[in-house]
C-alpha cells in the first residue's frame, strides 16, 4: 500500500542543471538529437514532431489553455505585453504566435497605423487564430529559427510559450535579436518551476495526473498533454535563460515571476 501511494504522488520530474543544459544548442548539435518532452528524437525530426503535436490539438488549443490555467493565462499575456512598452504606430512581431492572443493585445496598442504580426510554423494554429483575430493582426507562416523579415524591422518582439518547442533555442533568440531594431524591446513568456515546494508538488501532481486525462477527453490526445508538462520540466530555469539572452547581446534583462513562478517573463532590450 505504501509503495502504491509513492507511485501516485511521486510526480517530481524536474530536470537537474546538467539535464537542462542538454536542451541547449551545443548539446543538440553535438549529439544530433533533440528532445520533445522527455523523448529524444533525431535533431532534424523535432520540428516535425512539434508540428504534428499542434496539428492534433489546434482546434481545442485555446479552450484547453483556459481550462488548464483557470483563465489566468490571459493575465500572464497582458503582463508580458506591458513589458514591451508599445506605442501607437509601431511594428510588433509575435514569434511562435499560434492562435494570436498576444498579437491581438499588441494590435490594440499599436492602433490602425501600427503593425502586429503572428509568426508561426503551424498553419492549423493560425487558421484557428484568424477566426478570432481583431482587425490589424496579420498571420505569416514561418520557422522561428529563420525568421523571414530583414534585420532591424520591428520595434518589439514577443514570444509566448513557444521557445521551448524550438529545436535550437539560441538560434531562435538570435533571430529575434536580428529582426529587432536597436533600442527595441523583447519579451519571452514561458512556463517555469514554481518556487514554493508544497505548491510545486501540487502543480506536479496536477500536471501529470490531471492534465493528460483532460487533454485526452477534450482534444483526443492524451499524449500531447503528457509531452506538454514534460517540456516544462526540461526547460532552463529563469537565471539560466537570462545568461543565454545576455550572451546573445540583449541588455537590461529583467525577470518577472508570475503565480509563484509557474510562468516567467523575461524582458530585455537590444
Amino acid at each position: 500500500m505504501e509503495s502504491g501511494k509513492k507511485m501516485i504522488f511521486n510526480t517530481n520530474k524536474w530536470y537537474n542543471k546538467a539535464k537542462r543544459l542538454e536542451q541547449l544548442e551545443t548539446h543538440t548539435r553535438q549529439t544530433r538529437t533533440a528532445t520533445f518532452g522527455f523523448t529524444a528524437y533525431a535533431e532534424s525530426d523535432k520540428i516535425h514532431r512539434v508540428n504534428r503535436h499542434f496539428n492534433t490539438i489546434a482546434t481545442r488549443y485555446d479552450l484547453m489553455n483556459t481550462i488548464l490555467s483557470g483563465g489566468i493565462h490571459y493575465a500572464w499575456k497582458r503582463r508580458a505585453v506591458e513589458t514591451l512598452m508599445i506605442k501607437p504606430g509601431k511594428k510588433i512581431l509575435d514569434v511562435c504566435g499560434g492562435t494570436g492572443d498576444i498579437a491581438c493585445l499588441s494590435a490594440s496598442r499599436v492602433g490602425e497605423k501600427g503593425v502586429s504580426i503572428v509568426y508561426d510554423i503551424n498553419r492549423k494554429m493560425m487558421e484557428q487564430g484568424k477566426k478570432k483575430a481583431m482587425k490589424g493582426v496579420t498571420f505569416v507562416q514561418g520557422d522561428a529559427e529563420s525568421i523571414s523579415f530583414p534585420d532591424n524591422t520591428f520595434d518589439a518582439v514577443s514570444i509566448g510559450f513557444g521557445i521551448r518547442n524550438v529545436t535550437h533555442l539560441e538560434t531562435g533568440f538570435k533571430e529575434i535579436f536580428r529582426v529587432l531594431k536597436k533600442g527595441g524591446t523583447m519579451c519571452c513568456l514561458e512556463f517555469s518551476k514554481p518556487d514554493n515546494p508544497l505548491f510545486r508538488s501540487l502543480y506536479d501532481w496536477y500536471s501529470f495526473r490531471i492534465m493528460p486525462v483532460l487533454g485526452g477527453l477534450i482534444t483526443g490526445s492524451k499524449e500531447a498533454y503528457t509531452a506538454f508538462p514534460e517540456t516544462i520540466r526540461a526547460f532552463p530555469l529563469p537565471e539560466e535563460l537570462c545568461l543565454i539572452l545576455k550572451k546573445i547581446g540583449f541588455k537590461e534583462i529583467n525577470i518577472k515571476k508570475l503565480t509563484n513562478g509557474i510562468a516567467v517573463i523575461h524582458s530585455a532590450k537590444k
